[in-house]
């Protein structure tokens, strides 16, 4: 058993190669393998974003504050609120980020796949961010 103290890991800003805007990275856990789960609490701050990206092996969100956006490629902007849950597939390239007048939270859950957890493709543009929302 291992216990990781908060001091010893403290927040980190998201880099600007893979965010847009201002978000922060609280890590929860990196386990060894043969354990493959990564997990962090992200910040983002109104308008703030994820660029395109997939998971090897899919990825959950879990909204605990804020409201927030997610959208998969060739699907509509949805927005996210707290308590929602949100899966998504193995390889499915999506962003995910704040509203543009709200700070959003949530947990983001995810396995490696021989070491590697995350493929960052291109920015989101502000065209495809400034879509409404549905549902």
């Amino acid at each position: 058993m291992e216990i990781h103290s908060a001091i010893d890991r403290p927040s980190r800003k998201g880099p600007a190669d893979y965010f847009t805007g201002t978000v922060w990275l609280d890590p929860i856990i990196e386990a060894p393998a043969p354990a493959r789960v990564r997990a962090l609490r992200v910040s983002f701050e109104p308008g703030a974003r994820t660029a395109w990206h997939t998971h090897p092996l899919g990825q959950t969100l879990h909204v605990l504050s804020g409201i927030g956006r997610v959208q998969a490629m060739g699907g509509p902007v949805r927005e996210i609120r707290p308590g929602d849950t949100v899966w998504i597939a193995p390889g499915e390239n999506h962003w995910h980020g704040a509203g543009p007048e709200h700070a959003m939270v949530h947990f983001a859950f995810q396995e490696a796949l021989e070491g590697n957890a995350v493929a960052w493709l291109e920015q989101v543009t502000d065209a495809e961010y400034g879509v409404a929302p549905e549902g």
